[in-house]
């Protein structure tokens, strides 16, 4: 009927996990009916810090059996059989691994003996196989050993079969509809039912309610599912620490965006590799030289500093930069895209009208430089995105000011906004990073028809006063 599974590995990440013990115990209606255990030689080397946790050391596999050797007895143990093991989803997969490395298939109906436990032994502090042993008075002998360990999974087991309503939980477990075989071992189902099928992002939290995930969702229901099935390394690891989930709507895919650039910046959470890296921000800066000629030139942003134009890549920054020179006529010299020359002759910028050759007056020149940043101003606009809000009586708005985003919000359909201190009570001010610029920029690009321009508002007012940020 079921064979209680449990392994030791050399613990090299999901992928370059090698099985270093495996214990099998065949429990059937009147008890365990079989056993079997034995070190495996991983073809590798122990860590240290493994061998301090199993007692197993490269030494005393060196002559072990391969995993290859071992096949036949476990599929004789195992065949027809539903495979259990404590925090399953993390030893069958491990297992499979190496039934394939081997040329061979294992496929097995599979049940979870923690997330068993949490349904039929509720409130229990803990529910790791130590705790649950001295809980519920079970011998625990060679902890961190295959066959002690599986074999007291397997008086756990026998437990839930005798408890009132252990067969049962065990039927549901098996329905595949049930969803349970999938969900993390320490994941009430009751936290992944209540997630919503609409936009929003999600949070994994492990056992000590410390946020370890951060994402963003068309459906948060449907995507927080598919982690569930990913089998990488980062997401195994992930779901085996998630003790609970937690959300928040957002009505559209473009304010999920945001919430979720935000809340990784606010949260740091360490399976986020995107996104967590503050990186530099650069300004557009200008100053007249000894002859009296304006340059413009992009440096590092540091804090207090102002600038005409923020940027989040160097690369932008030139780019833009070799943009206003071709179309205000700036020499790419005094400029600062070419250094080291005397007269500038930029591949992307046309020569300008003669400054760095003496045939202009730095005058003359200086106009140009301030039509070119007077263009700036005009072109940092003050916008508000319409976008869904969460139901159906309310819209979300995101708000951009002098060009940069300063946050989003949930406007009541029925209010009514004539300007910018209408909406104030309803706008959640927001940083401005580098990813939330590329959102933004790139659903303008997309939707230029939602962008809705301020007029008659004083939005620099609000920047400066701080009311909104």
């Amino acid at each position: 009927m079921y064979t209680i599974v449990d392994i030791e590995t050399t613990g090299n990440g999901i992928q370059g996990n090698r099985i270093t013990e495996i214990a099998l115990y065949n429990l059937d209606d009147h008890g365990i009916s079989d056993s079997f255990s034995s070190l495996v030689n991983p073809q590798c080397e122990i860590p240290a810090f493994i061998t301090g946790l199993t007692g197993i050391n490269t030494a005393m596999v060196r002559q072990a059996p391969l995993f290859h050797e071992l096949i036949p007895k476990i599929e004789e143990m195992s065949r027809g059989r539903v495979f259990v093991a404590h925090s399953v989803n993390f030893d069958y997969p491990i297992v499979q691994q190496e039934f394939r490395r081997a040329g061979s298939e294992f496929i097995r109906k599979k049940l979870c003996s923690v997330r068993l436990s949490r349904k039929v032994f509720p409130g229990l502090r803990s529910y790791s196989l130590g705790k649950l042993c001295s809980s519920l008075k079970i011998p625990l002998e060679n902890r961190h050993r295959a066959a002690g360990d599986a074999h007291a999974t397997a008086l756990l087991f026998q437990r839930i079969l005798k408890s009132a309503h252990g067969r049962e939980a065990i039927g549901h477990f098996l329905n595949a509809r049930s969803q349970e075989a999938t969900l993390p071992p320490h994941l009430p189902k009751a936290s992944f039912e209540k997630l919503p099928e609409t936009p929003g992002i999600y949070y994994f939290l492990n056992t000590k309610k410390e946020i370890i995930y951060v994402g963003k969702a068309i459906n948060l229901k449907k995507r927080v599912l598919s982690h569930f099935y990913d089998k990488s390394e980062k997401e195994l690891l992930m779901c085996r620490e998630t003790a609970d989930l937690a959300f928040e709507c957002s009505g559209s895919e473009l304010v999920a965006l945001l919430m979720e650039a935000a809340a990784i910046k606010k949260h740091y959470p360490p399976y986020n590799r995107a996104q967590k890296s503050r990186k530099p921000t650069f300004g557009l800066f200008t100053y007249s030289d000894q002859s009296g000629i304006r340059h413009l030139a992009v440096n590092k942003l540091r804090k207090g500093q102002h600038s005409h134009k923020v940027f989040y890549t160097s690369t932008q920054a030139r780019l833009y930069l070799e943009a206003l020179c071709t179309e205000f006529g700036l020499c790419a010299k005094y400029c600062h895209l070419q250094d080291g020359v005397s007269q500038c002759s930029h591949f992307r910028v046309p020569q300008c009208a003669g400054v760095c050759r003496g045939s202009e007056t730095p005058e003359t020149y200086n106009r140009r430089v301030e039509n070119a940043l007077r263009s700036l101003d005009q072109k940092a606009e003050n916008i508000l995105i319409r976008e869904k809000g969460r139901h159906s009586e309310e819209e979300a708005l995101v708000w951009i000011a002098s060009g940069i985003y300063r946050g989003y919000g949930f406007v009541p359909k029925m209010s009514e906004v004539n300007s910018l201190e209408d909406l104030e009570p309803f706008l959640w001010p927001q940083k401005a990073y580098p990813e939330t610029t590329q959102i933004v920029s790139a659903y303008l690009l997309k939707h230029p028809e939602r962008g809705k321009e301020i007029k008659g508002m004083n939005v620099s007012g609000y920047v400066e006063t701080g009311r909104l940020l």
